[in-house]
């Protein structure tokens, strides 16, 4: 008996302390993870694809270029097409395809839209990059592999399995949402996918970009090309690829003949916006707000009428505004994002700048 119950106060003695730790870690790490409250919200545009609930008939995947430059609210507000723009900062073309998949185990939507300025990219800039591509997603072997093809040099898988390796040492730099949300689910910073910027910005002159002697893709680039597309095969979905109209980084003729070889090779529809300006009606006097890197919303909104036009024209894709169960849904998100482009009109026009998004604000 004795025994018996040295060994029952010997095993609380060892497992209560280890219970603790545990549940004490895992409250500092649901704490320390970045929030994306501020002034960069583009950290929440993975996970929140996973808290929308309705079927995407279009999704749509890229770097900054496919986030900036469509509204998926227009292609509902005008065609009734419901969209999701699976797309985050620098996302390299490996990161679309792991994303693309993670997404299709999910859902067969009825056309994918990537946008191709990517291919030119060779390598991600910043761990931070990759962070808000896969921090969002939830675990299984499309977020193992996109990791591991994408790892930059210093990064280590564990980091990713255990964020607080990662993040303790923010403690200094918290604040009251780290708290907030921590228990609490954030509010949406996206509509579906997109970031609405309501401010204006000229479009500037770009310094020239130094010459290289290839311009040829990357061929690991082609590769990930190859696999979404057959992705989309495998499953019926037709492929669209895209060029955004922003004005820089240069997109110069031979990345365009190899995107226009690639398409014409495999009956692929190709959109090139920087031809389209004057059909989509782009003005980059007033449709940019940051000198014709990106659209604001209104010239977000002229490209998205276009595409939706083209899109219902060669893909037949139907109009969901006359079913209430989604359009319940669509036109809830509708009305909040009529309210904030409102509210960051009323804003720009008063201050000149949106305070949220102007660094030297804060």
């Amino acid at each position: 008996m004795c025994k018996n119950k040295n060994r029952r106060q010997l095993l609380i003695s060892i497992i209560l302390p280890a219970v603790i730790f545990v549940l004490a870690a895992a409250a500092a790490q649901r704490i320390l993870i970045p929030k994306y409250q501020g002034a960069v919200i583009e950290g929440n545009f993975t996970e929140e694809y996973y808290r929308d609930k309705t079927p995407h008939d279009l999704l749509i995947i890229g770097n900054c270029e496919s986030y900036e430059n469509i509204s998926p609210m227009e292609l509902w507000s005008e065609f009734g097409i419901t969209s999701f723009i699976r797309g985050n900062s620098n996302q390299l073309m490996s990161q679309s395809y792991y994303i693309l998949m993670d997404a299709l185990e999910r859902e067969t939507p009825k056309a994918v839209l990537l946008n191709v300025q990517a291919m030119e990219v060779a390598g991600q800039d910043t761990e931070e990059y990759n962070r808000m591509v896969f921090d969002g997603m939830p675990w299984g072997r499309n977020k193992w592999e996109g990791i591991s093809a994408s790892m930059m040099e210093g990064e280590h898988m564990v980091e990713y399995l255990f964020p607080i390796l990662r993040y303790h040492s923010r403690w200094s730099s918290l604040e009251k949402e780290d708290f907030i949300y921590s228990w609490k689910e954030k509010p949406l910073t996206s509509f579906q996918g997109y970031y609405l910027r309501a401010d204006i910005r000229p479009a500037a002159e770009f310094p020239r970009e130094r010459r290289r002697a290839d311009y040829t893709f990357p061929e690991e680039n082609y590769q990930y090309l190859d696999r979404i597309r057959e992705a989309c095969e495998d499953k019926g979905i037709p492929l669209i690829l895209m060029k955004a109209p922003s004005l820089y980084p240069e997109w110069p003729e031979p990345y365009e003949e190899q995107i226009e070889a690639y398409s014409q090779e495999h009956g692929l529809l190709y959109y090139n916006f920087l031809e389209l300006m004057e059909e989509t009606g782009l003005d980059m006097t007033r449709d940019t707000y940051d000198e014709g890197l990106h659209l604001n919303v209104y010239g977000a909104e002229k490209v998205a009428r276009y595409l939706g036009a083209a899109l219902q024209r060669e893909l037949e894709l139907p109009d969901h505004r006359q079913e209430p169960a989604i359009a319940s849904y669509y036109e809830e998100r509708l009305e909040a994002y009529e309210e904030e482009k409102a509210r960051q009109a009323e804003e720009f026009e008063k201050l000149g700048y949106i305070a949220k998004f102007n660094e030297e604000s804060e």
